[in-house]
């Protein structure tokens, strides 16, 4: 379920874990081992929560990675969500399905029970979108 106007984890970070133990931001970075500048950067909702980080505060708060990096999930979904009306995206649908030419032996392939994506992975080819560039 998707929050409201959820706080950034930064927010989270300073209001419960460090003012509860009256930690500063040069003593939390200490133990954090990480820089004064990147910790007051998260603390003041300019920098994410990256994954590292999210074991960091794991570490030495005891709580999970999880829950610091789905913060930062919620609070980034919630801000791309404000600006959903002014992106340019095109809606795609498949105009029909085609068989494969370049590959018969998924169409009599034992596995013709499978959805197609799954035949394909099934053969060992990578459908062009997923191909790296």
């Amino acid at each position: 379920m998707r929050m409201h106007n959820p706080p950034h984890p930064g927010e989270v970070l300073r209001e419960l874990c460090l003012e509860p133990l009256g930690l500063n931001v040069s003593e939390a970075a200490r133990a954090l081992g990480v820089s004064r500048k990147t910790l007051s950067s998260i603390l003041n909702g300019r920098a994410g929560i990256s994954p590292e980080m999210a074991v960091r505060l794991s570490i030495a708060f005891g709580t999970s990675a999880e829950s610091w990096l789905n913060q930062q999930t919620q609070y980034d979904l919630w801000l791309a969500e404000k600006r959903r009306k002014s992106l340019r995206v095109e809606k795609l649908a498949a105009k029909r399905e085609r068989p494969l030419a370049h590959a018969p032996a998924l169409r009599s392939h034992p596995h013709s029970h499978l959805p197609f994506v799954h035949r394909i992975a099934l053969a060992g080819e990578v459908p062009h979108c997923l191909q790296p560039f």
